[in-house]
């Protein structure tokens, strides 16, 4: 451990590893010697919930016992907890704060958590706020929370509404707590119990908590079926659909961001383009191989499927499977992780239809910053100097320049011998291409509407989505659009047999300019602040490539997802389930690229011929790709669980999957087109070229899961598959 202490004037410091963590206390004398305690922090983090059983026990041994529990680190100077009085408190599931606020703050100390640290120090008795606070008169409100059994509750939440005036629930269930009025509201909060809510007019009070497993009986959805919450063994993490819902973004990946520990998502391709997905991993990225990389099984109600294609608004949770022991049951196609996501389900009720819509801002950030014209000249020529050349300004223009930006002269460039206008060293301009090619912001919209309802015997939700978003370029006219519609209908055929069906079709439109390439953007960063945007005759200037935005042609790109899923369940006894279902999806795609001819005029208005892309001034070319790709799936399993001596919980799973995977795909393209009025394939005259292929993968497994739960404390699982 690398420690270093530093004793200077009044003032003490402790540094741990060179961490910015740092302890301050004044002192009366310098010689005064300070006993400081660090309690280091555990490896693994645990929950700040508290189970305290403590009776006359001192604040240093509260602390120690608090440290123990969640591996937090604990600061403070053992001075300031001489001649305290003890401490007699006992509970369950207590939180962290509110246990540090009762054993600290009642006897003139006061904590603060940053991070995994806690630093425990003197109450400021002259702030502002306590002189406010002694000023106000309040009443005090007792009272006694007891259980359905009229057992006293330790450890209940007592808080003043709209306030963070709290206090929690002795030994005995009661509590005193001074508000601000009889108005007053008081919340009561325990884990495990329906929260309560109470005026502060009825004084005493004496109240009883209704007990609620529902946090302790969460189900969540894992491999082949569901588990409660509690009764997880394997790293899952789940997340509910409405936390979605509000999220201003383009598509469900967008929206996972920040959501789920451990989950990462990052950029893929040129990144900023709007039909660009988020690449997903869990934990880090992971190869097999060379060349290789990981890639997370992403299972939608129970099939494989594209989670960016997904109305966010249909979804109802996502689990995410982090590690081998949870996604084992996937078998060799599930080594990085998987992430489940269920999509919503009728109700039974009355029909409810419901609107939703959105309209979004989005603005560009982290833009660099460009050197004006008149510094980046001066630059540009100590750089031509230091390598012994001569300057690339001269003198003419550098005048130019600083009289352009003085306002003296507006003329930005000048022609030269050929009729053609001057850049780069010749011009004088002063531009800053990132503002002039990105939008200060840009738009758009999402639309939803949903019906859902039904009966218990059979019930719906159907919805149809649109979405219209437009890029930030300025001269691109890039804009991606999403349809969608989907429905599941579940049908309960008998007391032991359900049906559900479920279909849902996608389409997504993404257009841009063809000259939006890599190499485009790459130009952007590099393009000279001297270049004027529009030359002297008014027209965009022909080094902006704005004019091959324009004019260089247009690509399009269409996607279609449909999937098709039906589903079996039989009930032959209590606790066991037979499931069968049958899934396909046939996704095509269709792609349009076409190179045109963009011109450009010089100082006397005669038009010359451009480079668009890659390629030679005057190319023009079409291209076609089409691909289909068809994917089918089977699944049968059946699950049982049973009790032995009301002690020992068992759930046995098995099951069978079968996958069938195939594609075809073609490609065509010819140059020189006869007009570029109807660029196509029969309007082109030379080099054509054509291409296709065809692929299909198949796999099939058995796989099973084993769970135990003793007494609901001691947990084993085991999963497995076998795949050929």
């Amino acid at each position: 451990m690398n420690k270093k202490f530093h004793l200077r004037k009044n003032k003490f410091w402790f540094v741990r590893d060179q961490s910015a963590l740092t302890f301050l206390k004044r002192s009366s004398r310098i010689g005064t010697i300070l006993g400081l305690i660090a309690l280091q922090s555990l490896p693994l983090a645990k929950a700040q919930e508290l189970n305290l059983n403590l009776k006359n026990a001192t604040l240093s041994e509260v602390l120690k016992e608090i440290r123990k529990q969640t591996g937090y680190q604990i600061i403070y100077d053992s001075d300031i907890l001489q001649n305290k009085k003890l401490i007699s408190y006992s509970g369950s599931k207590l939180d962290l704060r509110l246990v540090l606020k009762k054993a600290l703050t009642e006897q003139d100390l006061d904590f603060v958590i940053e991070g995994k640290t806690i630093i425990v120090k003197p109450q400021e008795r002259n702030s502002f706020k306590n002189i406010q606070n002694q000023k106000l008169e309040k009443i005090e409100i007792k009272g006694t929370v007891l259980n359905a059994s009229g057992k006293p509750i330790a450890g209940v939440t007592v808080t003043e509404r709209g306030t963070s005036n709290t206090v929690l629930t002795a030994e005995d269930g009661t509590f005193t707590l001074k508000v601000a009025n009889e108005k007053s509201i008081l919340d009561f909060s325990y884990v495990g119990y329906a929260s309560l809510s109470e005026n502060a007019s009825r004084n005493p009070m004496l109240l009883t908590m209704a007990s609620q497993d529902r946090a302790l009986e969460e189900v969540v959805v894992v491999g082949y079926g569901t588990q409660k919450k509690a009764n997880l063994t394997g790293a899952v993490s789940s997340l509910d659909g409405k936390e979605l819902e509000s999220r201003p973004v383009q598509n469900v990946g967008q929206a996972l961001q920040g959501m789920i520990p451990g989950l990462n998502l990052q950029t893929t391709g040129l990144g900023g383009e709007l039909n660009q997905n988020l690449s997903v991993n869990i934990r880090g990225a992971g190869t097999i191989g060379v060349g290789s990389s990981s890639s997370v099984l992403v299972l939608i109600d129970g099939m494989e499927g594209n989670m960016n294609a997904l109305n966010p608004q249909d979804i109802e949770n996502i689990t995410v499977l982090k590690d081998a022991a949870a996604s084992a049951i996937y078998g060799s196609r599930a080594p990085f992780g998987v992430i489940l996501i269920t999509t919503k389900s009728g109700k039974s009720g009355k029909i409810t239809a419901n609107y939703n819509n959105n309209i979004r801002l989005g603005k560009p950030r982290g833009l660099p910053t460009m050197l004006d014209s008149k510094t980046f000249a001066y630059y540009f020529n100590e750089v031509a100097a230091n390598d012994g050349e001569g300057a690339k300004f001269s003198q003419e223009v550098l005048e130019r320049i600083d009289a352009y930006q003085k306002g003296e002269i507006e003329t930005t460039t000048t022609p030269n011998a050929s009729d053609r206008f001057q850049y780069y060293t010749g011009s004088n301009g002063n531009t800053n291409w990132f503002k002039e090619f990105y939008r200060d912001f840009t738009t758009s919209h999402e639309h939803t509407l949903s019906l859902n309802g039904g009966t218990e015997k059979l019930n719906f939700y159907s919805s149809a989505n649109y979405m219209d978003q437009n890029g930030l370029n300025r001269f691109a006219n890039d804009n991606f659009q999403r349809y969608s519609i989907a429905t599941k209908i579940n049908a309960k055929i008998s007391d032991k047999v359900d049906l559900m069906y479920n279909t849902r079709f996608v389409r997504e439109d993404y257009e841009k300019a063809s000259h939006m390439n890599d190499l485009y953007y790459h130009n952007i960063a590099r393009r000279w602040p001297t270049i004027p945007l529009y030359d002297p005759n008014g027209n965009y200037s022909e080094p902006s490539e704005i004019l091959q935005l324009q004019q260089g042609g247009r690509s399009k790109f269409q996607k279609d997802f449909l999937y098709q899923q039906l589903q079996l369940n039989y009930q032959p006894i209590k606790n066991c389930n037979i499931t069968g279902n049958i899934n396909y999806r046939i996704t095509t795609q269709n792609d349009h690229a076409e190179i045109l001819k963009a011109y450009s005029n010089d100082a006397k208005g005669n038009p010359f011929l451009l480079a668009v892309g890659y390629n030679a001034a005057g190319y023009t070319n079409v291209s076609e790709y089409n691909r289909k790709d068809e994917y089918f799936s089977t699944n049968f399993f059946s699950d049982y669980s049973f009790d032995l001596n009301d002690d020992h919980h068992f759930k046995i799973l098995a099951g069978f999957n079968s996958e069938l995977n195939k594609y075809r795909d073609l490609n065509g393209s010819m140059s020189d087109l006869i007009t570029d009025n109807i660029p196509t394939l029969n309007t082109a005259t030379t080099n054509p070229r054509a291409s296709g292929g065809y692929q299909h993968w198949a796999t099939a497994g058995f796989f099973g899961r084993l769970n135990y739960s003793y007494k609901d404390r001691y947990l084993f699982e085991a999963n497995g598959r076998y795949d050929g």
